[in-house]
């Protein structure tokens, strides 16, 4: 297993430093803020380690201030209910003894049930795509370098979009986009990981969408933007280290707020997972 790998699961696992509390490292990614979707994954390993033999089905996060990648995370964990079917927990994640992220996590044993479920988008797979860290390692001297050793560093996720462009110069596109996920080596069996590691990836990129149709990027001057709420549901199973097709799109900006939306699915056509998010959205007029 690569390195990058066993270091993320670590950074999931979290330390029991209570009855249901815990500690969690943090993660510098280059950002100027800590990396949401590591709080997230972090809140759900912290909420699935105080129930046993359920899994989660959804999770709902709210993300109250921006955290510091160079400190340590604690969660306190909740007892909401514990049903015969379900159960619930409320996460708070804190630094410096103020709540930086809210979750909800609720559990349900497994059951069988009618099916059905929309169509899989017929995309190129990912075997015929160049891995987005390529892009990030072939436009290096664009990346300010302050950050480019982590845009540039090996990753425990593997991204391959359809979509691809250098996001240094955009190009005006509709608000939908299509990513191959993977982790980057063979993950162990235990289902928490594999939820706990998607609920940190599907943060990534996603509300990168809203800006499509704009021509502008991440790295566009003046730009502002911070995830506000976050929601997962697990519909079945899957793995993360085989390829797991996100597809993302934005029905509307406004009132400095985006909305995206994606499902997930696995190679089979299998849909595996669907969220939600909304996230501030802020352009500094460059000439004001």
């Amino acid at each position: 297993m690569a390195d990058v790998v066993k270091n993320l699961i670590k950074l999931l696992e979290l330390e029991s430093i209570g009855e249901s509390k815990f500690r969690g490292h943090s993660q510098d990614l280059g950002y100027a803020k800590l990396f949401g979707g590591q709080v997230i994954g972090q809140a759900l390993s912290a909420a699935s380690q105080t129930q046993s033999e359920r899994s989660a089905h959804s999770l709902h996060a709210y993300f109250i201030r921006p955290g510091d990648a160079q400190y340590p995370i604690e969660f306190d964990v909740e007892n909401v209910r514990d049903g015969r079917s379900f159960s619930v927990r409320r996460v708070i994640a804190s630094q410096f003894g103020k709540p930086i992220l809210a979750l909800t996590a609720s559990f349900q044993k497994e059951e069988e049930g009618i099916e059905h479920q929309i169509a899989m988008p017929n995309v190129p797979g990912p075997d015929v795509l160049e891995p987005e860290l390529k892009l990030f390692r072939d436009h290096a001297k664009e990346i300010p370098e302050r950050v480019r050793s982590q845009f540039t560093a090996d990753r425990p996720i593997e991204y391959r979009i359809v979509e691809a462009q250098n996001p240094f110069r955009p190009r005006h596109g509709i608000a939908k986009r299509h990513m191959w996920i993977r982790s980057t080596s063979r993950l162990p069996d235990n289902p928490l990981i594999h939820q706990s590691m998607l609920a940190y990836t599907t943060d990534y990129g996603f509300l990168e969408t809203a800006l499509m149709p704009h021509g502008i990027s991440i790295a566009h001057p003046g730009l502002t933007i911070a995830s506000l709420d976050h929601a997962i549901w697990f519909h079945r199973s899957f793995r993360l280290d085989d390829w797991l097709l996100y597809v993302a799109d934005s029905p509307t900006t406004g009132g400095a707020r985006g909305f995206v939306r994606g499902q997930i699915f696995d190679q089979q056509g299998r849909l595996v997972a669907s969220t939600t998010q909304e996230g501030l959205i802020r352009l500094q007029d460059e000439h004001s």
